[in-house]
C-alpha cells in the first residue's frame, strides 16, 4: 500500500453528487471491490484511496491521539487486504471496513493502555500504593488524564476521552460519518433497537462529561 492521501474535497465529493452520479459510483466501487476481492492490487489501491481520510477521521475520533489513529488506519487496510476475499455483499463493504476499522481502534487502544502501565513514573506507583482505597480507584486514570488535561484544551476532545470506546465509537459514526441508525448496526454487527440505544446513552454521557469539563 503506497503512501498516497487523498483530498478532503475529493473525499466528501460523494455526498454533493447527484443520485445518477451517486449510482454510477456505486457501480464503480462494486466493480473496484470485486476485482480487488480477485487479488488486483491496483483495484485495492484505488479503495484505499478513496476510503483512507475516512478511515483515519474515524479512528482519530475513536483514539483521540494522531499516532494511534495514523497507525490504527495502517493495520485497518493491511488487514481489509488479506481479508477482502471474504467480502460477500459489495454493497455493504462501507460497513465491513469501518468494522475493521473500529476493531484496529480497539487493538491500538489496549496496546497504548498496555503502554501507559509500563510508562507510569515509580514515584506515582509509591503514591498509588500509599493511597486510600477510595483514592486507589481511580489512581491510574488521574495518572493519564494528568498530561492530556495539560495538553489539550479543547472540550470536547477532552469530553470524548471520558467516553467509552463504545460510546466514542458510536458518537462517530453517527456524527462524523453521518450514518443513520441502520448503517451503524450494520457496521457494528448489532441489531438497530441496540445501535439506537447505544447512541442515546452515548450522547447522555458526552453531555454529563461537557457539564463536567464546563465545571472544571
Amino acid at each position: 500500500m503506497r503512501g498516497r492521501r487523498m483530498n478532503h474535497r475529493a473525499a466528501s465529493g460523494i455526498n454533493s453528487m447527484n443520485p445518477v452520479a451517486r449510482e454510477g459510483s456505486r457501480r464503480l466501487d462494486r466493480a473496484l471491490v470485486e476485482q480487488a476481492r480477485r487479488g488486483d492490487i491496483d483495484a485495492f489501491e484505488t479503495i484505499v484511496r478513496s476510503r483512507i481520510d475516512a478511515v483515519y477521521r474515524l479512528s482519530l475520533a475513536i483514539l483521540g491521539d494522531e499516532a494511534d489513529a495514523r497507525d490504527a488506519t495502517q493495520e485497518t487496510f493491511v488487514a481489509a487486504w488479506r481479508r477482502i476475499g471474504s467480502v460477500r455483499d459489495l454493497d455493504r463493504f462501507d460497513a465491513w471496513l469501518q468494522r475493521i476499522a473500529v476493531n484496529a481502534a480497539r487493538m491500538a487502544l489496549r496496546a497504548r493502555r498496555r503502554r501507559l502501565v509500563r510508562e507510569i513514573p515509580s514515584d506515582d506507583v509509591v503514591r498509588l500504593a500509599a493511597a486510600t482505597p477510595g483514592e486507589r480507584s481511580a489512581g491510574l486514570d488521574g495518572i493519564e488524564t494528568a498530561g492530556d488535561r495539560a495538553s489539550d484544551g479543547d472540550r470536547l476532545g477532552w469530553a470524548m476521552g471520558r467516553l467509552s470506546l463504545d460510546q466514542r465509537t458510536i458518537l462517530a459514526l453517527h456524527h462524523l460519518e453521518g450514518h443513520g441508525l441502520d448503517e451503524i448496526a450494520a457496521t457494528l454487527g448489532i441489531p438497530v433497537g441496540t445501535a439506537k440505544s447505544r447512541l442515546f446513552t452515548a450522547r447522555r454521557a458526552l453531555a454529563a462529561a461537557l457539564a463536567a469539563e464546563a465545571d472544571r
